[in-house]
């Protein structure tokens, strides 16, 4: 564990981390111009050259990239290093268009483990663990990360992937797993599933870090209490690298950025301009020490906010907030910005459990959103006056956090399908009413 808490890299001065971010922008820029034809092009058309980029000052003379160039130049575009020195791919799900495929060298696969290493050493992980990974393997960067940082760390690594809840739990109770490393919602599944068969008591578990997926400070205390741990967040994204491009330290405030290899950015979404430290903006990530496929300026369209007082932990990276919504996930309705975490925020203080799902619909020019959120047995057995109060109630907190009209319909339990990878909050059935006619609405949300 000591190696990867290292104090002269985690706790170095602000005027160190400058100089190795300064030093290896430098180099990286450089690299890119003469190895990117697409970014040496971007980069021309700005009037910009390496020898213009003296430091991350500079920064902001540099073009940004969005996963619509990535798609753009798939497969090959953007690498910077011969194919005959990349060793691994990894690739997005490509739901949302064509795939993003992101390679890697072994020195890039080193530098990567190294950063989820310490992901797990700062939740307390040592070599005396046994660290059970059930993020999805293959393309997904999930598992592969966590496990490379797990064998890093030298402790026993289960590469369980996503599913087969049954399975899960029987390796958790015989071999005695004590870090768990999935998705929250997955998590929140396998706190009920302990729960309900009455495995608590057999469980070991003392920590989780759990990504890939935004998830609300209210589900994070449900996933502890009910599994009787410290529950960590971690951050990454294929294009970057994967998990560990930030982590969260004891002291669960903020997520430490591995500044010595990465340089990260809050900017307007709208305008570009960058947002000061302490304001909310959109994340934008450099890689300074990939070779592979090193991204500068790369918009992620997650929103957060970035912290650099110091950390009761001692490390002295810059910290990110979770992140509060992606500008492309955030849905707009009848003119209002809405994020799946501000809904879950009501849900769960009003003490339902954090299965729900969000239903967008239109018809003519009028938007629906429906909030469908399961009961729990107990409010199960209510009357059907009493669960109408409970929609009614639901109503108002919604629309107090959110300043608009929501139905909510309460389903029974388990009725909502359950996750064992990335949670599917909203479905957006919008597009299927653009074309459709315009009569007079009903909905009371018009109103």
């Amino acid at each position: 564990m000591e190696h990867y808490f290292d104090p002269k890299v985690e706790c170095a001065s602000r005027e160190q981390i400058t100089a190795w971010q300064n030093e290896r922008l430098v180099r990286q820029v450089e690299r890119v111009y003469n190895n990117v034809p697409y970014y040496k092009k971007k980069m021309d058309e700005l009037g910009v050259r390496p020898e213009h980029i003296h430091g991350i000052d500079d920064l902001h003379l540099l073009p940004t990239l969005s996963k619509d160039d990535l798609r753009d130049q798939y497969p090959y575009g953007l690498m910077a290093a011969p194919l005959s020195d990349c060793v691994r791919i990894h690739s997005t799900s490509g739901t949302t268009g064509r795939r993003v495929v992101a390679f890697y060298t072994q020195h890039d696969v080193d530098l990567w483990e190294e950063c989820c290493a310490r992901a797990l050493a700062a939740a307390g992980a040592t070599k005396d663990d046994v660290v059970q990974v059930c993020y999805g393997y293959g393309l997904f960067t999930g598992g592969a990360g966590l496990h490379g940082g797990s064998h890093k760390l030298g402790s026993l690594t289960l590469p369980m992937s996503s599913g087969n809840t049954d399975r899960q739990l029987q390796f958790m109770t015989d071999l005695g797993t004590t870090i768990l490393c999935c998705t929250p919602s997955y998590a929140a599944y396998l706190s009920e599933s302990v729960n309900e068969r009455g495995l608590k008591n057999r469980i070991k578990l003392k920590a989780g870090i759990f990504g890939a997926e935004a998830w609300t400070e209210e589900m994070r205390r449900d996933i502890e209490k009910g599994l009787g741990i410290k529950a960590y967040d971690i951050y990454g994204l294929t294009e970057i690298s994967g998990p560990g491009v930030a982590y969260e330290c004891s002291a669960q405030n903020g997520m430490h950025v591995n500044e010595d290899h990465f340089i990260v950015e809050t900017i307007n979404p709208k305008t570009g301009e960058p947002v000061p430290h302490g304001q909310k903006g959109e994340l934008v990530f450099t890689s300074i020490t990939k070779e592979a496929f090193p991204l500068i300026r790369y918009r992620t369209k997650d929103i957060g906010i970035l912290y650099d007082e110091p950390c009761s932990c001692g490390r002295t990276h810059v910290r990110m907030s979770k992140p509060m919504g992606r500008s492309d996930d955030m849905l707009i309705v009848k003119g209002v910005n809405v994020f799946p975490s501000q809904i879950e925020t009501v849900l769960m203080n009003c003490g339902y459990p954090a299965n729900y799902q969000i239903i967008v619909t239109r018809t003519g020019s009028s938007d629906r959103i429906e909030v469908q959120v399961e009961m729990t047995p107990e409010m199960f057995s209510d009357s059907l006056s009493e669960v109408a109060g409970r929609e009614k109630q639901l109503v108002s907190a919604l629309k107090a956090m959110l300043g608009i009209y929501c139905v909510v319909k309460l389903v029974a339990p388990k009725s909502i399908t359950r996750s064992e990878g990335k949670a599917k909050r909203v479905i957006d059935k919008r597009n299927l009413y653009v074309n459709s006619a315009d009569p007079a609405s009903t909905d009371p949300a018009a109103n």
